[in-house]
C-alpha cells in the first residue's frame, strides 16, 4: 500500500509516519512545503498522478491561530483550504480516499458545557483559523465522495507543546496562572495516528469523525494533572480567560469556551479512542524519561 502524507515534517505527520511504518508493506512518500506546494493546483495534480498513492493524507495546514487573524486572510485560505480541495480533486482521479484533518474552531464553542459536539451539529466558526478550516473540509466533500475527515483539538506530542510548555513552568515557577473556563479534550498525537491507522485498515466508511482522546477537562485541571503524573510540587492558580488576557497583556483570536467532541461515532466503528489521563501518562513516560 502506498501512501501520501502531506505536512510531513510537523508533530501529527511524525506520529502518524511511525505508527504507518509498523506495515512493512507500506510504502510512504512524505512531502514538505519544499517538495510539494498544496495550493499549486497543477503540481498537486502532477504528483498524485505520477506517484498513484493509495492513500492520501493531509497534514499541512495553517495552524497559528492568533496570526491568521494578522495576516492575509486569502494567505491562511489557500493552505486551509484551496490546498485540502487541490489534494481531493487529484486524489479523486487515482480513486484514492484522502485523509484531512481538522478542527473543534469549526464550531462556535459556545455549547452548554454539560454537552459536547457531534458530528452532525451546526458549524460556526468566529476565528480565520476556524472559517478556513471549515472551508477546506467543504472543498474536500466537494471534490471527492471518499474522505475521511478528522476533527481534533487540544494536540500534543513530538515538539513543543502545551505539556512541554508546563512541564517547564512548574520546574521554575513556584506558582502560575491558568485558564479553567474553557473546556476540551486533550489529544496525544500518537494516539490521534493510531486512529487514523485503524481507519484504514478496517475500512470504516467515510465520513466526518470527531477524533480526540477520550473525556473532558479544563486547561486548568489539564495543568494539575501534569504536575500530578510528573511529581512536581507547583501551585495552579485558576483564572477566567478574560482574566488571563489582561494578566498577560494579549491579544487572542477567540478560544471556545466548549470543545468537547463527542467521540460515539468513532468508536462505534472499534476504533479505539484511550482517554486523556491514560494519554498523558504514556506521554510523560516518554517525555521525563528523554530528560
Amino acid at each position: 500500500m502506498k501512501i501520501l502524507i502531506t505536512g510531513a515534517n510537523g508533530m501529527l505527520a511524525n506520529a502518524v509516519k511511525t505508527r504507518l511504518q509498523q506495515n512493512p508493506e507500506t510504502e510512504l512518500i512524505c512531502t514538505d512545503v519544499n517538495d510539494l506546494d498544496i495550493t499549486d493546483e497543477v503540481a498537486v495534480e502532477k504528483m498524485i498522478k505520477e506517484i498513484r498513492p493509495d492513500y492520501v493524507i493531509n497534514c499541512a495546514a495553517y495552524t497559528a491561530v492568533d496570526k491568521a487573524e494578522e495576516v492575509d486572510y486569502e494567505l491562511v485560505n489557500r493552505i486551509n483550504a484551496k490546498g485540502p480541495g487541490n489534494l481531493a480533486k487529484a486524489a479523486s482521479m487515482v480513486n484514492a480516499p484522502i485523509i484531512h484533518i481538522s478542527t473543534d474552531y469549526v464550531f462556535d464553542g459556545e455549547l452548554d458545557v454539560e454537552k459536547s459536539y457531534v458530528e452532525s451539529d451546526p458549524v460556526g466558526p468566529v476565528t480565520v483559523y476556524g472559517k478556513t478550516k471549515l472551508a477546506g473540509e467543504n472543498e474536500v466533500k466537494a471534490n471527492t465522495d471518499k474522505y475521511y475527515i478528522f476533527r481534533t483539538a487540544w494536540l500534543y506530542g513530538e515538539g513543543n507543546n502545551f505539556v512541554r510548555t508546563m512541564l517547564k513552568l512548574g520546574n521554575s515557577k513556584d506558582e502560575i496562572s491558568v485558564v479553567m473556563d474553557q473546556h476540551g479534550s486533550p489529544t496525544y498525537a500518537v494516539d490521534l495516528a493510531n486512529m487514523i491507522a485503524e481507519a484504514i485498515e478496517k475500512k470504516i466508511p467515510f465520513g466526518i469523525y470527531h477524533s480526540t482522546n477520550e473525556g473532558f477537562t479544563t486547561w486548568y485541571d489539564f495543568t494539575k494533572a501534569i504536575f500530578e503524573y510528573a511529581g512536581i510540587i507547583c501551585k495552579v492558580n485558576p483564572v477566567t480567560t478574560t482574566e488571563y488576557i489582561d494578566m498577560m497583556k494579549i491579544t487572542q483570536a477567540k478560544r471556545p469556551k466548549n470543545s468537547q467532541l463527542n467521540k460515539a461515532k468513532i468508536i462505534a466503528q472499534g476504533i479505539a479512542v484511550p482517554t486523556w489521563e491514560d494519554a498523558l501518562k504514556r506521554y510523560l513516560e516518554v517525555e521525563l524519561n528523554q530528560k
